[in-house]
């Protein structure tokens, strides 16, 4: 059984979610046959950096697409139906060339690599290389890389991919054109999500889609994994409703009514009920940390609809009952309550991995949260 994020990894540009404007400027360079000896692409993980990598490999060299240049609309898209894109989709192609540079960084392996380029391709238009986390090339192989770079065969592409731009090599990546790949919204992830749901044949409840959403942090490889799990751990409730209680309990994810509860603690400076709800939590085998991240996002969340009670029309990120409590309670604190809260919890989380008691330094900070909050009124 394969997993979710490599069963359904898009295999035209039309597939691909988020990162619009890349999209368009590679569709672009294929219709009009400019494509580029140098690409690099950069970014956040999981956001489809080696996916669009491969999607040119493929429409570069596809045999089916050469062969609909009258049809403007479709003369960029592979056909997936050549031998060349199928190889590509199979994982067999000879032409497509795929360096993990984290295993293959030193110049010896840069050096077989421009022997290599010299070679013409065996059954291709285009011989591509990818090369994967590009930063942990040496400054030696980096160098021996460039001077390929400097000097390429027609029939060769390049396209680096690494998730630490200012690593790379200024004389590399001045070489290459460069696309700068974002993180993807709530919104564009859980209508993905929703799809694979709905071709998996599972009904998972939206609300828990928007849970695993917003856990895989702007990543949609992540996201997948997760809804992946989700699903083979729910396989024997074949037909029944996932809902959003199941995933926090699969996934460990910890939901925001644990967060926004405790909060309404902090509000009414309940010092002992905060203390004790702290408890129930973390005996419930809650992961502390994980709790202490939520917090800070939650607090963070609060401070930023202080400042832009707009921002729930930007982008969809909570359910309207979320949205709610989150209006209700930031009106309970002032700007300057919450930045503070905000430092105390962040140095209590950076504390936590350290310390023997790791509830210690959460139960600190809502001490001194609680006394800052009651002394300020």
């Amino acid at each position: 059984m394969s997993v979710l994020y490599r069963k359904y990894r898009p295999k035209t540009f039309s597939e691909i979610v988020g990162q619009e404007n890349i999209v368009k400027t590679l569709t672009n360079a294929i219709s009009m046959e400019m494509v580029s000896h140098a690409y690099l692409f950069y970014g956040p993980r999981g956001t489809g950096k080696t996916t669009l990598a491969r999607l040119l490999a493929k429409a570069v060299n596809c045999i089916g697409r050469q062969q609909k240049t009258s049809d403007k609309r479709q003369e960029y898209e592979p056909c997936n139906k050549c031998n060349s894109c199928i190889e590509i989709n199979e994982g067999r192609a000879i032409d497509l060339i795929e360096i993990d540079a984290a295993s293959n960084r030193g110049i010896d392996e840069m050096r077989n690599l421009r022997e290599g380029v010299g070679i013409v391709p065996t059954k291709s238009k285009y011989k591509v290389y990818v090369i994967d986390e590009a930063h942990q090339l040496t400054k030696e192989a980096s160098n021996a890389l460039l001077k390929t770079l400097e000097e390429p065969p027609a029939h060769a592409i390049f396209i680096l991919c690494t998730t630490e731009f200012s690593k790379i090599l200024p004389t590399v990546s001045s070489r290459c054109q460069r696309f700068e790949f974002k993180k993807l919204n709530l919104g564009q992830i859980i209508k993905r999500l929703e799809v694979i749901s709905n071709k998996e044949k599972v009904i998972v409840e939206k609300e828990g889609l928007g849970l695993i959403a917003r856990t895989a942090g702007g990543s949609i490889r992540d996201a997948e994994s997760l809804l992946d799990e989700v699903i083979i751990t729910t396989s024997e409730k074949k037909g029944e409703i996932i809902k959003k209680e199941d995933i926090e309990e699969i996934l460990g994810i910890v939901g925001l009514e644990l967060v926004s509860k405790f909060v309404e603690f902090l509000i009414k400076r309940d010092k002992k009920g905060a203390l004790e709800y702290l408890s129930q939590i973390f005996n419930k085998g809650i992961d502390i940390e994980n709790f202490s991240k939520k917090l800070s996002a939650y607090l963070r969340d609060l401070l930023l609809i202080k400042i832009n009670p707009q921002i729930f029309k930007k982008e969809i990120v909570f359910t309207k009952e979320e949205e709610e409590n989150l209006k209700t309670q930031e009106k309970e604190f002032s700007e300057e309550n919450l930045k503070e809260i905000i430092r105390t919890f962040l140095e209590a989380q950076n504390q936590i991995k350290w310390s023997d008691l790791p509830q210690l330094p959460l139960e600190l900070a809502t001490i001194d949260s609680i006394k800052q909050l009651t002394t300020d009124n």
